[in-house]
């Protein structure tokens, strides 16, 4: 039996680490720091955190992300955070990037052709965007004439969405646009020099990792990746604690700057 002592200060390293760690931090982890600890005590001691959590309906929680633990606040005190603050949210993705996202994440490995089909628009410079941002990688070629790349999403992608693995994502059926009956794709994998291939023409595309802002949108909306639904919201928390203002749209904010200059 566990000594109740010895209890205490497992729970109380596993928060201490929690706490300083900006990143999911996996069991293995855990275990580097904690010795004589294995993993299915640490997963215990974890879980009983999180039910101690929910019992005294804590402002934190320790949630399940991208193969590890990490701790956030709770989305129910989301007003509040916001009130304290008085900021906006960390950087955005647009609404190009958002349907890339979504397409990539459903059909992957999917090449930028693939997408350009489903989107109805050139690609190349929202692809190069996620690419930077480390929300998508490259993962091999098609073997099909030309051997266009394929892409699919990273660790990155699950933890800007707060998701614990890709079976968290919304169901396919809520996005019909996307529902076909593909064949399977032959991928070949990259070599070394053909991935720095790949990521040096991409840095020289992308600048400080911003978006092209006159980038061409779609002609008509695409119901398979709506962003009215907020499945698309970064993360659990993210996108709670740092909201955009509600009462001064960005669009606003800047037509204000700007008179402001002319002035």
């Amino acid at each position: 039996m566990t000594d109740p002592s010895e209890n205490f200060q497992l729970k109380g390293t596993i928060e201490a680490l929690l706490l300083v760690s900006d990143k999911p931090v996996t069991l293995d982890q855990f275990k580097e720091v904690i010795e004589g600890i294995d993993g299915a005590t640490m997963k215990e001691t974890i879980q009983s955190l999180q039910k101690e959590y929910r019992d005294r309906h804590s402002g934190i929680v320790i949630v399940e992300i991208a193969g590890g633990y990490q701790m956030l606040t709770d989305s129910g005190h989301a007003l509040a955070i916001r009130k304290f603050f008085k900021t906006r949210q960390k950087e955005k993705l647009s609404r190009p990037a958002l349907e890339t996202l979504a397409i990539i994440a459903y059909k992957q490995p999917v090449s930028r052709l693939d997408i350009e089909q489903i989107r109805g628009v050139n690609s190349d410079g929202v692809t190069d965007h996620l690419l930077a941002k480390g929300l998508i990688k490259i993962v091999g070629r098609k073997e099909v004439p030309g051997r266009p790349y394929l892409y699919g999403t990273t660790k990155q992608f699950l933890e800007y969405f707060g998701l614990k693995s890709l079976n968290d994502l919304p169901k396919l059926e809520d996005f019909t646009a996307l529902q076909t009956n593909d064949s399977p794709t032959e991928i070949s994998p990259l070599t070394q020099e053909e991935v720095a291939e790949q990521m040096q023409g991409s840095a020289h595309r992308v600048s400080e990792n911003k978006e092209p802002e006159n980038y061409p949108r779609p002609s008509q909306p695409v119901e398979a990746v709506s962003l009215e639904d907020e499945s698309f919201s970064p993360g659990p928390l993210a996108d709670s604690a740092l909201p955009l203002p509600a009462d001064q749209p960005p669009s606003e904010t800047l037509e204000a700057s700007t008179k402001k200059e002319q002035e």
